[in-house]
């Protein structure tokens, strides 16, 4: 074996890699973003924060004299570390907000709480003289997390209200999770489903970066070139091209969601705005294919580049966002998916309307998102489209 021929291919190789920027991409940056955005997904960032969760509070418990208890509620439930009350003077309101996910679940006192409690702390071995109350819970549709969460916390709240002078577990107010009772129980998977479109649409960047990529290796490019086709024909037909795959792509996210049982109760025009929203979404993911295509000088260069651009969204922006600690909920913010994800949400799984603000907040900015990302890869993609 000659060891100097060896040295040789070895230093030879070693050139060629530092030379590719597509090769320092995935041996320096890959392993960085896909270990920040499995850490920060499932605790490693942030990790020590404690989940916290938004609820309305409805108070009709107004009147009457001992209308204190209602207020010693409200002071417990802020008490405790998981918990931000916010206090609300109607039910619409609070309900609004419900539907638009800026609370996790709203809370009614009724205004036969004080009395409710005060009958018990006056009889507590004597059922028959307590005033019974029922204090309903709606909760966010939306939100695996907070169907499961919120309620044993509400209902431990409640018991240690009872339990100040006495050390008993049964008490005359019920909670009753009114949102759970009107409507069909969701499963696991009808959570996850909204999460499942943008999902499905964000690997267009790796079928769009390898595509771009092997056209310009194999010299499609260059033939394309010399004909009457301009810059801008050739990119809006490319644009169409794969708007065309994302819509093909969601409508069978659709369909095999539909037939594994998820049923949204939702209108036409929801389910139109639902399939263009992720149209939009996918402007996105076409430019961050160009960027990618951009970089990479091979196929496999760009299918591992993509993943650049992959993971924070798959991990920051769908349905995985249900397990995200603190910091990763805020870093969600700075990916187009969060907001596709989160309006998607909203329309499917909490019935919010059209016009709902938060709704309209959502698509404004994955629009504005997409919109940018697309032209910012056009513009770096265009070098290779120059006659």
């Amino acid at each position: 074996m000659n060891f100097q021929r060896v040295s040789a291919l070895a230093k030879k190789d070693l050139k060629k890699t530092l030379r590719e920027p597509a090769a320092l991409f995935m041996i320096f940056l890959f392993p960085i973003v896909f270990v920040l955005a499995f850490g920060a997904s499932f605790g490693g960032v942030g990790g020590g924060q404690s989940a916290t969760y938004q609820i309305g509070v409805v108070n009709l418990d107004q009147t009457g004299s001992s209308q204190q208890w209602s207020q010693v509620l409200i002071d417990a439930l802020s008490n405790t570390t998981i918990l931000n009350v916010q206090v609300y003077t109607n039910n619409q309101t609070a309900q609004d907000d419900l539907t638009q996910g800026k609370v996790q679940a709203v809370m009614i006192i009724p205004s036969v709480f004080s009395e409710s409690v005060a009958s018990y702390q006056t009889a507590p071995n004597d059922p028959s003289r307590w005033v019974n109350a029922t204090v309903p819970l709606y909760l966010d549709k939306g939100s695996i997390i907070a169907t499961q969460a919120i309620p044993p916390i509400i209902q431990q709240v409640l018991a240690a209200v009872f339990s100040q002078n006495q050390n008993r577990s049964l008490n005359p107010v019920q909670l009753e999770t009114a949102s759970l009772v009107e409507v069909k129980k969701l499963t696991a998977f009808d959570f996850m489903v909204p999460g499942m479109f943008t999902f499905a649409s964000i690997f267009l960047i790796m079928m769009v970066s390898g595509s771009f990529t092997e056209d310009r290796e194999n010299g499609m490019m260059k033939r394309i070139r010399i004909t009457p086709t301009s810059p801008t024909e050739f990119m809006t037909s490319q644009v169409l091209s794969n708007m065309v795959t994302a819509f093909v792509q969601a409508l069978l996210v659709f369909l095999m969601a539909y037939i594994m049982g998820f049923r949204p109760n939702i209108d036409t025009p929801i389910y139109l705005l639902a399939f263009t929203l992720v149209l939009i979404f996918s402007l996105s993911n076409i430019g961050f294919g160009l960027i990618t295509a951009t970089i990479a000088k091979t196929p496999g260069a760009a299918t591992g580049i993509s993943f650049i651009f992959l993971l924070p969204q798959l991990f920051l922006g769908t349905f995985v966002g249900a397990s995200l600690s603190g910091s990763a909920q805020t870093a969600g913010r700075f990916v187009p998916s969060y907001y596709v994800t989160d309006a998607l949400t909203s329309l499917l799984l909490r019935g919010a309307s059209i016009t709902s603000p938060l709704v309209i907040l959502d698509i404004v900015i994955a629009s504005l998102f997409s919109v940018a990302v697309l032209v910012i890869g056009i513009i770096l993609y265009a070098k290779y489209y120059r006659i």
